[in-house]
């Protein structure tokens, strides 16, 4: 006799359809084959504990266990379920059960209980495209597969309970109203600019940061905000579309960062990275890949404080995927392509002690100390990031003043509208925001007229500006005109984004 049901593994951020096959011959033992790894193999302790719990037992004969297709690694727990319901369909302990149009998922407790596995979200939509008749997942992922439409869920939260929905009483399906769901989104966020004091200047750079979603790098002394600042960046982003929300729940599934009985993320990411992360670790990989810090930043912000710290290799892994917005893991029998449309946001000391161009303290290091300390970021990193903002500590009369700064809904209304002017713009170029233009479409959508081009050009000179700021400059320019309703830029546009290249004048450091 022979039982069939469907399950999924998880490559990358996509699901490839299982089919599970359980067979019983002449003889004993229990042979697992179709490239399982430890966990799967381990599969059959959990099985005939959960089993004896619910007042079954295995098959006493030999029971052959096929996961095809055969060339695909199957890894992880989320095969003990559908292969627990094989076995008491093909040993007839549950009576004549047609269970192969379902997809089933979910790890076993020795007591039976069922526990949340990863990468919920992907299966449901693999299961959709399949058209399977329903899917049947752990209680605490229910939730975030229901969010795929056209497709019964049904949580399960102990073995005994899919037994009595095969024989007696059937599960009630989940269900989500996903629309409503996104609609109604969490707006409040922990951090606010309104608790800011001063730094306006500061302040305007992140509007234009969030506004153009361009890369930024705040350069300061220990103390003068940066990593306040950074932190409330999140609160002045434009709110996730639906898409975006399903594309960063996806991620997050799969790496297993949803909390249990998560839904759907509504906020954009904000992932603070340690200067001790690896490369793996920030770009994903491993010998089984996982999404790394980028693509959990995915939409969202990706934070490197005390960027001069990272690894030179770490912070050199970053140039592709900014450029790209993605990255490619390649192996000997794979690729996997996991996305990473990131705002990277780095803080930084001037130099070792802190205090290079502190308007009240002076620089203990020598030139040649702060030099080697700023060369630690590559010219072809530095070239990626758009605005450079110096930060300078806020004095002590506006530390206490009891008066509040503009909230983050005033800023972030603005960043919105501006970002609404950019889909307009954009809508046929498959970019969403001023800092993706690339060399074309900048000589498109950004025309100088003399005055600009003259104010640009004495500032290229004076300000010895390298080469590659021009575009920059340019995009930043844009932004800015955007931020203002302007259909052209104008010269104070220019004037403005030149003010954002400090570490681009050769005499940075000198």
């Amino acid at each position: 006799m022979l039982s069939k049901t469907m399950s999924a593994a998880v490559l990358g951020v996509d699901a490839w359809p299982i089919t599970i096959e359980v067979n019983l011959t002449e003889g004993l033992g229990y042979n697992l084959v179709g490239l399982p790894d430890n966990a799967v193999k381990e599969s059959m302790h959990r099985i005939e504990s959960a089993l004896h719990e619910c007042g079954f037992m295995m098959p006493r004969r030999k029971v052959v266990i096929n996961l095809a297709p055969a060339d695909i690694r199957k890894e992880g727990s989320a095969f003990d379920l559908p292969l627990a319901i094989c076995l008491l369909s093909v040993s007839e302990q549950i009576g004549a059960v047609d269970i192969s149009d379902y997809f089933i998922m979910g790890e076993l407790s020795l007591d039976g209980s069922v526990l949340p596995v990863k990468g919920v979200l992907s299966m449901a939509l693999l299961a959709k495209k399949m058209g399977m008749q329903a899917i049947f997942v752990p209680k605490e992922n229910a939730r975030e597969a229901a969010i795929v439409s056209g497709l019964s869920v049904y949580g399960v939260g102990h073995l005994q309970e899919l037994v009595d929905h095969f024989v007696t009483e059937p599960l009630v399906a989940v269900r989500v109203d996903l629309q409503e769901l996104f609609d109604h989104q969490d707006s409040n966020f922990v951090y606010d600019f309104q608790d800011v004091k001063g730094q306006e200047g500061i302040k305007r750079a992140m509007e234009i940061a969030a506004a153009g979603s361009h890369n930024a790098i705040l350069i300061g002394p220990p103390g003068a905000g940066k990593t306040m600042l950074a932190k409330r960046l999140p609160s002045i982003l434009p709110p996730l579309t639906l898409e975006e929300a399903l594309e960063t729940t996806r991620l997050h599934s799969v790496a297993g960062k949803l909390h249990a009985n998560q839904t759907l993320i509504t906020q954009r990411p904000y992932r603070s990275v340690h200067h001790t992360i690896s490369d793996i670790g920030l770009v994903g990989g491993g010998a089984h890949p996982q999404p790394g810090e980028i693509s959990l930043a995915h939409h969202g912000v990706l934070f490197l404080d005390e960027l001069p710290e990272f690894k030179r290799v770490v912070l050199e892994v970053l140039r592709q995927p900014m450029e790209e917005r993605r990255i490619t893991i390649s192996r000997a029998r794979f690729n996997v392509e996991f996305p990473a449309n990131f705002m990277l946001v780095s803080a930084m000391n001037p130099c070792p002690c802190g205090y290079f161009n502190h308007p009240e303290r002076a620089c203990v290091c020598g030139t040649t100390v702060v030099q080697r300390y700023l060369n630690r970021i590559s010219g072809p990193l530095m070239d990626r990031i758009d605005l450079h903002v110096e930060v300078t500590p806020v004095p002590f009369k506006e530390l206490e003043s009891r008066a509040l700064g503009e909230s983050s809904a005033s800023i972030r209304a603005r960043v919105i509208k501006a970002r609404q002017i950019q889909q307009v713009r954009f809508k046929e170029k498959g970019i969403y925001a001023n800092a993706q233009m690339s060399a074309a479409q900048l000589k498109e959508f950004v025309q100088l007229d003399d005055a600009c081009a003259g104010l640009l050009r004495q500032a290229m000179q004076r300000l010895s500006l390298s080469a590659r700021a021009y575009d920059r400059i340019l995009k930043v320019a844009r932004t800015i005109a955007d931020l203002e309703g302007s259909e052209g830029i104008l010269p104070q546009h220019i004037a403005e984004a030149i003010q954002f290249r400090s570490l681009d004048r050769e005499s940075w450091g000198a």
